[in-house]
């Protein structure tokens, strides 16, 4: 069978015409859902209606999120899960699947992990290609009209978790990506660039010395979880000069 990841932004209006098409010629999209009132499986659910696939639900292996010891561990315990939930979805039904990827499948994501691995177990015969969307690094900079990087300079990608380890190796000028509950402890003098639900009808946007924008930004995400009951938020941090 083959299967399409699909890099779809934020929503219908990010889909780009590429994926539109590979989309509209598949037989139907799989993706987890976590609760009945999952915004991000509604949103999803927009995009098949948009273009006339209809989605299959597979319920969503539970998952230790209370910052467990060893992380890597919990997260692969937790992708083997979904990999043998979709096994079965693709299995039964065959066909021409799709997987509806937040944003661009090569970031912060684990579809084209878990595809690779469905796979490799060789329980279902997976042929997969690969389609890129709009990433949150790319909305949030044109939302605050910046170019992510310094003239000639890098950009470092990393996960608020792992923030501290990028600020002490010296990377000045660092995309945070799933800040979750995780903050800007220290770094109060740098400035800051930083969005949430980017590209939805809850976004909210915030910009300025990280001390200073601090109090909004908490604000701003009580504000984008209560509209869409769901937050993902993505910041710019730049030292100081």
């Amino acid at each position: 069978m083959r299967v399409r990841i699909l890099g779809i932004g934020m929503g219908p209006q990010h889909v780009t015409g590429e994926a539109a098409e590979a989309l509209r010629g598949c037989d139907y999209a799989v993706a987890v859902r976590k609760r009945d009132d999952d915004g991000l499986f509604a949103l999803r659910q927009e995009v098949c209606d948009a273009f006339g696939v209809p989605l299959v639900a597979v319920p969503d292996p539970e998952r230790d999120r209370d910052d467990p010891a060893d992380y890597p561990a919990a997260v692969a315990d937790w992708h083997e899960a979904r990999v043998a939930a979709f096994e079965r979805v693709l299995g039964e039904r065959g066909g021409t699947a799709a997987f509806l990827v937040w944003g661009d499948p090569s970031l912060y994501d684990s579809t084209l992990r878990i595809v690779a691995r469905i796979a490799e177990r060789g329980n279902v015969g997976v042929d997969h290609d690969v389609l890129p969307g709009i990433s949150a690094p790319q909305i949030l900079a044109a939302r605050h009209r910046i170019v992510l990087h310094g003239v000639g300079r890098p950009v470092h990608v990393t996960t608020a978790r792992r923030l501290p380890e990028a600020v002490a190796a010296g990377q000045d000028n660092i995309v945070v990506m799933l800040t979750g509950r995780h903050g800007f402890e220290g770094l109060e003098d740098w400035s800051l660039w930083w969005g949430a639900n980017l590209g939805t009808d809850s976004e909210e946007l915030a910009a300025g010395r990280v001390a200073d924008v601090l109090p909004e930004i908490e604000a701003a995400r009580r504000r984008a979880r209560e509209k869409a009951g769901w937050v993902m938020d993505t910041a710019l941090l730049r030292r100081p000069q």
